[in-house]
């Protein structure tokens, strides 16, 4: 048996591997640099990588491909679905990491603690008086997608005494508010409302500039925008702009269009606005629970039985997974 991993899981994932395991760790994000590798491998682990539809055409051995952390887009789970390939995903392992990430970022916003930092660093004491801190109790903040991690978020969010709300197309009305958020059936309608807005969807076409300068427009002046999720959701120019002309008070992300992010990219200089190396999800906890549920689903899938947390549960319907049982959690 032969896994393939972009990059190495931490040793409790490894852990996991037999003896008899053959393990190849590419340093590489995108197979097609080592086909080579992956004409015999029977499953390939992407972390922060890709795997496009001709790395899988050409891996004729490949049986599963897992991702550790929920997002997929940088599978082609389409042509992995086809030949009967799942993509496992770990929901749930990073769920309080993330969550956490954005309110911290929150914090950092509301207190102006980058721009005092840098500024006292250079002697400017008077920093202080700069009038951009402001308090979060009773403040409104509007969460994008009510996943798991926008729940986690919601959950801390009113242990600050923030006022929650929710934007989610694929939740009604009493499913939104059972979580003791107000309701907002209108993305533009819960923008112009709130003080802080927090993003966690998926990008997907559908998702893929949800915000751009006229969604930004709808803000107050005073709001922060923070998105944890992935890039390609907010429009980066449109955003530098916005803060550089003062349209809304500040930002903070930890995903981009372009990943890693390049040392000369307007946004490490734009005025108001924290950055990240997509990082949130890489606390101690999360990056265990990550490694260890992707290696067990892809070695239960090996085994011939069915894993429950999959890109596409329709993978299953292929011809090669008749009669399969599900594996024991």
């Amino acid at each position: 048996m032969k896994f393939v991993m972009t990059q190495a899981v931490c040793q409790e994932g490894m852990d996991l591997l037999d003896d008899k395991t053959e393990v190849y760790i590419a340093d590489n994000p995108d197979p097609n640099n080592y086909l080579n590798e992956m004409e015999d491998a029977d499953a390939l682990i992407v972390r922060i990588a890709k795997c496009d539809g001709e790395a899988i055409e050409k891996s004729k051995n490949l049986k599963v491909i897992g991702r550790t952390g929920v997002g997929y887009d940088t599978v082609d789970v389409k042509a992995a679905t086809k030949r009967g390939i799942p993509v496992i995903i770990t929901p749930g392992a990073n769920n309080r990491s993330v969550a956490e990430h954005a309110i911290a970022m929150i914090f950092a916003l509301s207190k102006n603690l980058y721009e005092c930092q840098t500024e006292l660093c250079k002697g400017n004491w008077e920093i202080r008086g700069a009038k951009k801190a402001f308090e979060l109790e009773h403040k409104k903040i509007g969460i994008v997608g009510l996943g798991a991690i926008g729940r986690e978020t919601a959950k801390i969010a009113k242990g600050c005494g923030m006022e929650v709300a929710g934007y989610d197309p694929f939740m009604k009305q009493d499913q939104v508010e059972a979580l003791g958020a107000k309701y907002y059936g209108d993305l533009k309608e819960l923008l112009a409302d709130m003080d802080i807005v927090s993003i966690h969807v998926p990008l997907t076409e559908d998702t893929r500039n949800m915000i751009t300068k006229d969604e930004l427009k709808l803000m107050k002046k005073t709001a922060l925008l923070i998105n944890c999720s992935r890039g390609g959701i907010i429009d980066e120019k449109d955003l530098v702009e916005a803060l550089k002309a003062g349209e809304i008070a500040g930002a903070g992300l930890d995903t981009f269009c372009t990943e890693p992010l390049c040392v000369g990219d307007e946004m490490l200089s734009c005025p108001n606005l924290i950055v990240t190396p997509h990082s949130a999800a890489q606390t101690r906890e999360a990056v265990i629970k990550m490694a260890t549920m992707c290696v067990n689903g892809c070695l239960s899938i090996l085994e011939g039985k069915k894993w429950p947390y999959v890109a596409d549960p329709s993978v299953y319907d292929h011809e090669k997974w008749k009669d399969s049982e599900w594996a024991n959690l």
